[in-house]
């Protein structure tokens, strides 16, 4: 997320909002308190049941079993994203002032490896035909391709614009959310090559993004609407109307289910995809400020980091109050 949108989202960040069950019957079960900072991609860590929240300086590991917290798993230089790979022995860490992403022991949090990448590290995804890790370099304009198993640099690929997040098929393609053109670019990982360019009509500066692969469908989060895109042609097949400063998004694919937060609104939306087509099913009120989030697809859970703000008089960039953050739980 750019500063800007940023200072727009944390200047209307205020109270949590009451935890209720909603229609579709997730609310928010929990709240587990973390320590103070900025944060950006959360990540769920199935093989040891925690969640991963890359922030300013660290990555923060919350244990779901124990509920313990662990403020400092592995260093940090504005964490964006932070997940694991090879099978869970490591974890992925983008640093966005380094410019690098690092790998870590999964187990210890102690450094493995570090790689270069382009300007302004961001997400990254891996890719399950080639079993590349792909970083979008948000700044760049570029996307780093990195063998995550050697820790080498495989290429980049020019994409242009300010890079968001990414989307993968499985069979050697990405979809990446183009953020200052209102666009997905599709990416041809074998070929190392941007193929197509889908322009999203109505989108204001796309960020999160999935794939629901049954229905060949994208969906995209932009300011106040999510895109569903069909992933062949790039047609927008439905806009749907979601809360603003909606950051990630993330999609289940057992449940044929889509989330995205919203950090001015203070809401989660539940979109069910189906027969080549997308429907908002409910509207959960979780707390202004949680605007990205993790996916337990086995249990259906939902994580979304979230604290309130201290908005300066002065017109500065708002920060976290200390001992605000927290981990919500969000599920049935």
């Amino acid at each position: 997320m750019t500063a800007a949108r940023l200072v727009l989202f944390c200047a209307a960040a205020a109270i949590a909002s009451a935890a209720q069950a909603a229609p579709s019957g997730y609310h928010i079960t929990d709240r587990i308190a973390g320590p103070d900072g900025g944060w950006d991609y959360a990540s769920y860590d199935a093989g040891r049941d925690r969640v991963l929240v890359a922030r300013t300086t660290s990555v923060t590991a919350v244990d779901l079993k124990t509920r313990a917290v662990n403020p400092a798993f592995a260093p940090a230089a504005r964490g964006h994203a932070a997940f694991p790979v090879n099978s869970g022995k490591e974890v992925a860490i983008t640093n966005g002032s380094a410019n690098t992403v690092t790998f870590v022991d999964a187990t210890t949090g102690a450094l493995l490896a570090t790689v270069a990448t382009g300007n302004g590290p961001d997400d990254a995804i891996i890719e399950p035909k080639t079993g590349l890790l792909l970083v979008m370099d948000h700044k760049g304009g570029t996307v780093t391709l990195v063998h995550a198993k050697t820790h080498t640099v495989a290429g980049t690929i020019a994409v242009g614009g300010i890079l968001e997040a990414a989307a993968v098929d499985g069979k050697g393609r990405v979809f990446v959310n183009v953020e200052d053109k209102n666009q997905i670019a599709v990416l041809d990982i074998p070929g190392r090559k941007v193929t197509a360019r889908y322009e999203l009509a109505g989108c204001e500066g796309p960020t999160g993004i999935a794939y629901a692969a049954a229905d060949k469908l994208l969906i995209s989060s932009c300011d106040g609407v999510a895109e569903i895109v069909a992933a062949e042609t790039g047609k927008v097949v439905r806009q749907i109307k979601i809360g603003d400063g909606a950051d990630g998004v993330a999609y289940d694919a057992g449940r044929h289910l889509a989330f995205i937060p919203a950090g001015m609104a203070g809401t989660l939306s539940v979109i069910s995809v189906s027969h080549g087509d997308a429907t908002l099913i409910d509207t959960v009120m979780t707390q202004k400020g949680a605007r990205t989030l993790a996916l337990d697809t086995a249990r259906g859970r939902v994580f979304l980091p979230v604290a309130k703000y201290v908005i300066p008089t002065d017109g500065g960039r708002p920060t976290p109050t200390p001992g605000t953050f927290e981990l919500l739980v969000v599920g049935k």
